[in-house]
């Protein structure tokens, strides 16, 4: 007997997650168990539902959906992230992948091509727009993970311990406490790791916190 597919949809436009909802009830091994209007409350929902897969949206108040799969694919590894949204900028796609996306689609996909999609992510696969599938191989090719690690390296011992905490999602003031210092010492220490990893904000340090491995480094 086929496994039913427990699945939270993450919008911040109620119509919009009403609407999938409507579409996803009329396949019957697909069950959505919850619907948020931000990575926050995506969170909360996952706590309390344990949903396979989540269908996630990028752009949302509080906390967007880059930070939202950053933090579901570390602390739930079993729960796939199905990105789902209109946006198919270069940077938007390459930050939902970075953070460890199991695929990518936009809001106009077919109905058949979403549920199709759905399989395929929970089957391990990793399904991708045709729209946005060019830029992520323009990114794979253009993109050395070796200068990656270089500006990593290039950080202090005190800088990589503030970069291990963005990586886990800390605030300033959960940095601070932390580590010891005042808030306005990691809003320097913070500005000064962004310059220096090349990247426009603490999202895209994360990530990199993410992939050099350093989130599993200490407490």
């Amino acid at each position: 007997m086929k496994k039913t597919i427990r699945i939270l949809i993450c919008d911040d436009q109620q119509v919009v997650c009403e609407g999938f909802k409507a579409i996803l009830s009329t396949v019957k091994d697909l069950e959505v168990v919850g619907a948020a209007y931000n990575g926050e409350q995506a969170l909360e929902w996952i706590e309390k539902v344990h949903p396979d897969l989540v269908l996630m949206d990028l752009k949302m108040p509080v906390m967007n959906g880059i930070q939202a799969t950053l933090r579901i694919t570390q602390q739930y590894p079993d729960i796939r992230v199905l990105v789902l949204t209109t946006y198919d900028d270069d940077e938007w796609v390459f930050d939902a992948i970075r953070a460890c996306a199991h695929g990518y689609l936009l809001k106009n996909t077919p109905r058949e091509e979403l549920v199709k999609a759905i399989y395929e992510t929970m089957s391990g696969k990793t399904p991708v727009d045709p729209s946005v599938a060019g830029k992520l191989f323009s990114q794979i090719q253009g993109k050395s993970i070796y200068q990656e690690s270089a500006l990593v390296e290039n950080l202090n011992p005190r800088e990589r311990d503030v970069l291990r905490l963005i990586g886990k999602g800390k605030t300033n003031s959960e940095i601070a406490r932390t580590l010891h210092l005042s808030e306005g010492t990691v809003k320097n220490l913070v500005s000064r790791i962004l310059t220096k990893l090349q990247v426009d904000d603490r999202t895209q340090a994360a990530l990199l916190a993410v992939k050099s491995g350093m989130t599993s480094e200490g407490n």
